[in-house]
């Protein structure tokens, strides 16, 4: 039986690891429709990482003494009720195994503030577009490159 994975605040020694299974998240996006090996913005720098952590940004989903994967989210600075989430990532050996909707289930019950969830990810991400279609976000616009999403959630 698997342990419960919970997201807890970064802290320093979860960085080397989670900038590895951000990077080979993102990486694997080739097999997803991407052209090529990559990511958003700073996925692989340790540095953006520790940025993140020390701005109360970054967390880390851990199951028992292991790390599956990590968030990054940012709170609305206009309106204390709405949530962005910046990005998930689980280990690829982890995809399909239920991880994702896991820490999106901790994320959307983190706060009972939030009533608004907020992200977005490429058009071309199959996978991704998928996944939080699943999980019942609901587009609200797009442009050459993202879908954005929203989903409410009445507490």
């Amino acid at each position: 039986m698997r342990n419960k994975m919970i997201l807890i605040k970064t802290t320093m020694e979860h960085i080397p690891t989670l900038v590895q299974i951000s990077k080979d998240a993102f990486d694997s996006d080739i097999t997803v429709g991407a052209s090529s090996k990559g990511g958003p913005p700073e996925y692989d720098s340790i540095e953006w990482h520790i940025e993140m952590m020390q701005q109360g940004h970054l967390f880390t989903a851990m199951e028992g003494t292991t790390i599956v994967g990590g968030s990054i989210l940012f709170r609305d600075e206009r309106n204390a009720s709405f949530m962005y989430v910046g990005r998930i990532f689980v280990k690829p050996d982890l995809f399909r195994k239920g991880y994702g909707t896991r820490i999106m289930e901790q994320i959307e019950a983190m706060d009972p503030a939030i009533t608004m969830w907020c992200l977005d990810t490429p058009i071309w991400n199959q996978r991704t577009n998928r996944f939080y279609q699943k999980l019942g976000y609901i587009e609200k616009s797009r442009d050459a490159e993202f879908i954005y999403y929203q989903k409410s959630i009445g507490r």
